[in-house]
């Protein structure tokens, strides 16, 4: 999906992980990584019929793309199907105004801790993963710089938090972590 384009259907992530992002007047903003399964693009579809944000997967991934008129019908003769979308769409936009403040009102330390504990938590379900974004990609995804990730990444090191080999990291102390995103 790329941000501009006409939607005329919807996407499902069967496989893999994507960065959901749009283009500002300055720079790409990461707003959010999502892991499959899920649905993409219903709120552009629904809408004006423009991406109004690009996806583009960071893992290998498989998409299906389902025409709207089909996805439209099994809204309209599945009622537990309809509730379900209601509820993902209600979960993404709850889970946006949170990640929202959280991003606004913590430290750059904290939120970086929360990107880590998001990856760790809920993407790959492990303490040793391969990080899919790059330090910049991080960067954007909180509002900092590329050095700022860093620094505070080899602090987190330093302090025998987290290991890092390439794009390989391995939570040490996850208690740490966790207090760090509460209280930085």
């Amino acid at each position: 999906m790329r941000q501009g384009a006409l939607s005329s259907n919807i996407a499902y992530l069967k496989t893999g992980l994507a960065k959901i992002h749009i283009t500002g007047p300055y720079h790409e903003q990461i707003i959010k990584l999502i892991k499959a399964p899920t649905y993409l693009g219903i709120p552009n579809t629904f809408g004006d019929k423009i991406n109004n944000y690009s996806v583009t997967v960071v893992e290998p991934s498989l998409v299906c793309f389902i025409d709207l008129a089909t996805f439209k019908n099994l809204l309209a003769q599945n009622d537990k199907f309809a509730y379900e979308i209601m509820l993902m769409l209600c979960n993404y936009e709850i889970e946006s105004f949170r990640k929202c403040a959280a991003r606004t009102q913590k430290q750059i330390r904290s939120n970086i801790a929360d990107v880590l504990l998001d990856l760790s938590n809920r993407i790959y379900n492990a303490t040793s993963f391969n990080i899919p974004l790059s330090r910049n990609e991080i960067g954007n995804l909180i509002d900092t710089s590329r050095e700022s990730v860093s620094r505070i990444l080899s602090e987190f090191e330093s302090d025998g938090v987290i290991l890092i080999t390439g794009k390989k990291v391995k939570i040490i102390d996850k208690k740490k972590l966790q207090w760090i995103s509460d209280n930085s």
